[in-house]
């Protein structure tokens, strides 16, 4: 069934999809947030396929709706979610999720004290650790002597010239297989905790599109940088691993994201590889050699003045994503083709002007759909999904923010 799904992965015709979209949502006042289930599907099964057997930790951070995550892994091949923080994971876990891996620190101290209040809790969440202030915070908020599960994260930056270049997120300050042994060694002797995990997310490859359009030298300069960096963190992953294993008994190695979840996966101490955005397929992701994804999670906003030729004006819109400002962290019209902002206002958060051609085509009341340029955060900006079969609205779900949960 997966290989029927990625074989189907090709979208349809923008107009075509456009057509359908309409019609589902007809009987819906915009602002609306929509997944279409067919594309998601398919965008599942090609993570699964591009894993090459090795499963797919869905991270919940790119999805942010219990009813898609849970659609995910009932997929085959996807197993166990990766978190963001320790409430929302302690909330799936009461929600009946398991193999919870927490990917970032905490300071959620009654966070803490729940979790080790709670034996069954705490076997099914594992936690992020890297610095042994985290141990004392946790001590200090304890309530109870369940263990603590920990993952220690790995550093992936590449480094050049001595250090003095450093491509990659700051995250962890453990770096060397030294690094991890030693801080592994202080884990495991303390009472009440116990390593089980190792994460590395390589978000210089991970989440770097080596394909620009337009921008062919870029493009080349992302991959040689990427070659370099897979090869150089390949090598110090099987080391760090190597020496992990003479510490403590690991269930399990992550790695990689969506946009590298075929090298990540091919590393032969890789366990598992971790993957979300490609589920929604958001506008960041559009561009890698690699594959390509089906965009699944869309929003509509109507169509409310005419005000001249060649543009419309659309209420509401702008949803900037995270991460450094720019224009690649707008959202993009997608639906009709053929709209672009004016540069002079950008995507407005009451009321956005599209300009183009396909302006000429539309009426009040008419909806232009967009696409996000990140996946996860568009539900912190509405309430409920419409999941989409065809051209029919076929259930209607919360997402996170529905649920009366903004974890962060």
């Amino acid at each position: 069934m997966l290989e029927a799904a990625a074989r189907t992965a090709a979208a349809p015709s923008p107009t075509a999809d456009r057509a359908r979209y309409d019609r589902a949502t007809a009987h819906l006042d915009g602002p609306v947030a929509v997944v279409d289930l067919a594309a998601f599907d398919a965008n599942a099964a090609d993570l699964v396929r591009r894993a090459a057997g090795k499963p797919v930790r869905v991270a919940s951070k790119s999805v942010r709706c219990r009813a898609l995550l849970e659609r995910a892994l009932a997929t085959d091949g996807f197993a166990g979610v990766m978190s963001f923080t320790l409430d929302e994971s302690i909330w799936l876990a009461r929600a009946g999720l398991r193999d919870i891996l927490l990917a970032y620190p905490s300071a959620d101290r009654p966070g803490f004290a729940e979790l080790t209040a709670d034996p069954e809790l705490a076997a099914g969440v594992t936690v992020l650790l890297d610095d042994p202030a985290q141990l004392d915070l946790i001590d200090a908020a304890r309530a109870g002597s369940a263990e603590v599960r920990v993952c220690l994260e790995l550093d992936t930056s590449l480094h050049l010239l001595g250090g003095r270049v450093r491509v990659g997120a700051r995250r962890s300050p453990l770096r060397t297989p030294e690094d991890l042994a030693a801080f592994a060694e202080l884990v495991q002797h303390r009472r009440g905790f116990r390593v089980v995990g190792l994460m590395a997310y390589e978000g210089h490859v991970a989440g770097v599109g080596d394909d620009v359009p337009g921008r062919p030298v870029r493009s080349r300069m992302i991959r040689l940088m990427q070659a370099r960096a897979r090869a150089e963190l390949a090598e110090r992953r099987a080391a760090v691993v190597r020496r992990l294993r003479q510490v403590a008994e690991l269930e399990f190695v992550n790695g990689g994201g969506t946009g590298s979840v075929e090298s990540t996966a091919a590393e032969r101490v890789v366990t598992e590889v971790a993957a979300g955005s490609g589920l929604y397929q958001p506008r960041l992701f559009d561009n890698y050699r690699a594959f390509r994804g089906r965009p699944a999670a869309l929003f509509g906003q109507p169509v409310v003045r005419r005000p001249g030729v060649g543009v419309v004006t659309v209420l509401g819109g702008g949803y900037p994503a995270s991460g450094a400002a720019g224009q690649d962290r707008s959202p993009v019209p997608y639906l009709p083709p053929g709209l672009r902002y004016d540069p002079m206002e950008g995507a407005g958060e009451v009321q956005t002007p599209l300009l183009g051609p396909a302006a000429d085509d539309l009426l009040i009341g008419d909806r232009v759909w967009f696409r996000h340029a990140k996946a996860g955060e568009l539900c912190e900006r509405f309430a409920e999904l419409h999941l989409i079969e065809g051209d029919t609205v076929v259930r209607t779900v919360p997402t996170y923010r529905g649920e009366r949960k903004t974890f962060l």
